[in-house]
């Protein structure tokens, strides 16, 4: 099955994305501009510098949008439950429909989601089976770029030297002080909210390893076969790059999306 597009219509979820998408706009632009394209035009700093941090803010932004609009295991309305799955399938009250265990009815959405961890505001859309993979990326990603930007912040003050005037424009420089502080306020706001997020997933994921070891009856899964199945890929490199397509590892299900 090919890709599906999932919006949610939620106003309250646009806001949030939308202030996502502010902060990540308002460093990708004055960083290179205050920052990293003056100092490589005087030789402080390598054009290797100046790609990574494009390269970061463009896996994060693909990852944000990826996982926004990526289906994150909506429920068919006449799912074909196959005879050996039956007993995993249980009737959610709500929408009045038969479900997989470890599925979950998100009332934002209005549907049963696959393994559903959370609905998140900051993407409009629910985190499950299909996109989970995108929202750790979405979390790992921001928080390079969230240190990136810090450390540079603190680097054009207290290691790089000084500016050349003949360098300087005259609205972004003049105010150059104001907007250092606030993306250096941004990024740290930022970087501890997500990565408090992040050890939250990781450690939901550790957790699940850690009670499968728990049944005897369940042949132990190392955690390399964990997370493989969670980005659909057992090549670890293509856990970071959120331009491909996830191909299930584990189809317990006939109707398993591809994102």
């Amino acid at each position: 099955m090919g890709r599906r597009i999932h919006f949610v219509v939620d106003p309250q979820g646009w806001c949030c994305m939308g202030l996502i998408i502010f902060v990540w706009l308002y460093n990708t632009i004055f960083i290179p501009k205050v920052i990293l394209f003056p100092h490589y035009e005087e030789g402080n700093i390598s054009v290797v510098a100046v790609l990574c941090y494009y390269f970061c803010s463009l896996f994060c932004i693909a990852s944000l949008f990826r996982a926004s609009v990526a289906d994150p295991g909506k429920l068919p309305e006449n799912p074909k439950i196959p005879i050996t799955e039956r007993e995993r399938w249980e009737l959610c009250y709500k929408c009045n429909m038969m479900r997989p265990k470890r599925s979950h009815h998100c009332s934002r959405c209005g549907h049963c989601v696959r393994r559903m961890d959370h609905h998140c505001p900051w993407i409009n859309n629910c985190v499950g089976e299909d996109n989970h993979w995108l929202f750790l990326q979405l979390c790992f990603y921001t928080q390079i770029l969230s240190s990136y930007t810090l450390i540079l912040d603190f680097c054009h003050y207290y290691y790089f030297l000084p500016l050349k005037k003949e360098n300087w424009d005259v609205f972004v420089f003049r105010h150059e002080l104001a907007l250092l502080r606030i993306s250096a306020f941004m990024g740290l706001i930022i970087l501890g909210g997500i990565s408090r997020l992040f050890y939250t997933q990781l450690m939901g994921i550790f957790t699940v390893i850690q009670l499968v070891k728990a049944e005897k009856s369940r042949p132990r899964k190392p955690w390399q076969q964990t997370f493989s199945e969670v980005f659909g890929t057992h090549w670890k490199i293509l856990w970071f790059i959120p331009f491909r397509q996830r191909q299930p590892l584990r189809v317990p299900y006939h109707f398993a999306n591809h994102v």
